[in-house]
């Protein structure tokens, strides 16, 4: 219940989903300016082509999956959801279709409340210390309900390229949301890693859905 708690508060805000996906192109050469110049980009994307997209998610999808994940350090998040608890289990096929789940899930969830976003407002922190092979870029954003939300990416050089390893959505881990899904997930599925690998993007919509439920409640109060 927590968990969906913590997932209303992100889909109330909506632009601040924007933070998690159009993150990467891997174009620009520090991590500010990755995240500077891949934000107007997909911004400029989606622009043009919401109204083709509200009709066909799916197509948004698979653009978020082009731009994002080549860049996302799928296997490092997969393995850090799963922790070491259930990762050093999973054999190479687990692992993979895992993080091939993982990412579906992620554009499905967020890619809808990015349909929403209306041009309210980003503003990107100055740029941090690169000179080592992790960093952090700030955002922030404006809700479509005028709040301002603070967004903190962790990025990591994996192979000499920034990629995003965790992003902290007004003081929410989303790395950690995962974890505890995932954890509750084996739990509920009797520790059946097969189970809960190939359930993930539906524990992913189901957390949506009920999370949709309860915003009109929240905003009303």
């Amino acid at each position: 219940m927590r968990n969906l708690f913590m997932i209303s508060t992100l889909r109330r805000g909506l632009l601040v989903l924007l933070a998690a996906l159009p993150l990467m192109a891997n174009a620009a050469g520090s991590a500010h300016e990755l995240v500077q110049d891949t934000t107007s980009r997909m911004l400029a994307d989606l622009k043009a082509n919401k109204e083709q997209y509200k009709q066909d998610p799916t197509k948004f999808y698979d653009s978020l999956n082009t731009i994002v994940g080549p860049v996302v350090d799928a296997e490092g998040i997969s393995r850090s959801i799963m922790t070491v608890k259930y990762s050093r289990k999973a054999t190479p096929a687990q692992m993979q279709t895992f993080q091939e789940n993982f990412k579906k899930g992620l554009f499905q969830f967020y890619g809808n409340a990015l349909l929403e976003y209306n041009n309210q407002g980003i503003t990107v922190d100055p740029a941090k210390d690169e000179s080592g092979d992790r960093t952090s870029v700030g955002m922030t954003v404006k809700g479509s309900n005028g709040a301002i939300y603070p967004v903190q990416y962790t990025l990591e050089k994996v192979s000499g390229e920034w990629k995003l390893r965790n992003v902290i959505i007004n003081g929410i881990n989303i790395g950690k949301l995962f974890r505890d899904q995932f954890a509750d997930a084996m739990q509920r599925n009797g520790n059946d890693l097969d189970k809960t690998i190939n359930g993930w993007a539906g524990e992913v919509a189901k957390a949506k859905e009920a999370s949709e439920k309860q915003t009109p409640e929240k905003q009303a109060q």
